[in-house]
């Protein structure tokens, strides 16, 4: 008898002492998520899960962006994507259509109905918007409207929005690729460790 509550006192405090299980952030994105023109290790997911995992909270950082992706090519695969279970939904998508010039009510009601289903299938899970921007030349009105698609889909689904995922990376030649378009290694240092006070209040 005695034996017995020894092992049960045991087994309740390797419970109450047993870490947390990690808690996966999964980014859904285009090339930028994906890090177009670089190794996996040297895109921001990667290295922002390197980061936030030097703290007693770990986690498990999925990198789901694939180059050229629309928001429409977003939402016909985020089905597939949920096949695992995620903590931390993070949208990065829509770029592709500014640049397009694609209708951005369409935009907008394709990146909404990502975030329905993601809630659908994890109700817990929280989702943070990645605001992006498109280049003045499309206009003032539709720059100004897709900027705004963001922050209203933020407010409308009680979401977390990092305002520019670019801040401080856009527009620098020595941050940047030939293309002026995708960061270099070092631009995507610079995203992650933007992002990672936001994630860690976050986990």
């Amino acid at each position: 008898m005695v034996v017995g509550k020894y092992s049960l006192l045991i087994v309740l405090l390797t419970t109450f002492f047993s870490p947390a299980p990690p808690k996966t952030i999964l980014f859904f994105g285009d090339s930028l998520t994906a890090g177009y023109g670089l190794s996996p290790e040297e895109a921001f997911p990667a290295m922002l899960e390197k980061e936030l995992n030097k703290s007693e909270k770990k986690v498990r950082v999925v990198n789901a962006g694939l180059s050229g992706e629309t928001s429409a090519g977003g939402l016909s695969r985020i089905d597939w994507i949920l096949r695992q279970p995620v903590d931390i939904f993070v949208l990065e998508l829509g770029a592709n259509d500014g640049l397009r010039g694609l209708p951005l009510d369409q935009t907008q009601k394709n990146l909404q109905n990502i975030i329905d289903k993601v809630k659908a299938k994890y109700p817990q899970c929280h989702i943070v918007l990645a605001g992006m921007m498109v280049p003045p030349n499309m206009g003032k009105q539709y720059t100004d409207s897709f900027r705004n698609i963001y922050p209203d889909l933020a407010k409308k689904n009680n979401a977390t929005l990092i305002h520019f995922l670019l801040d401080g990376v856009a527009g620098n030649e020595k941050l940047n690729q030939a293309d002026g378009i995708h960061p270099t290694a070092e631009g995507h240092k610079i995203i992650a460790n933007n992002l990672k006070g936001v994630f860690e209040r976050l986990i």
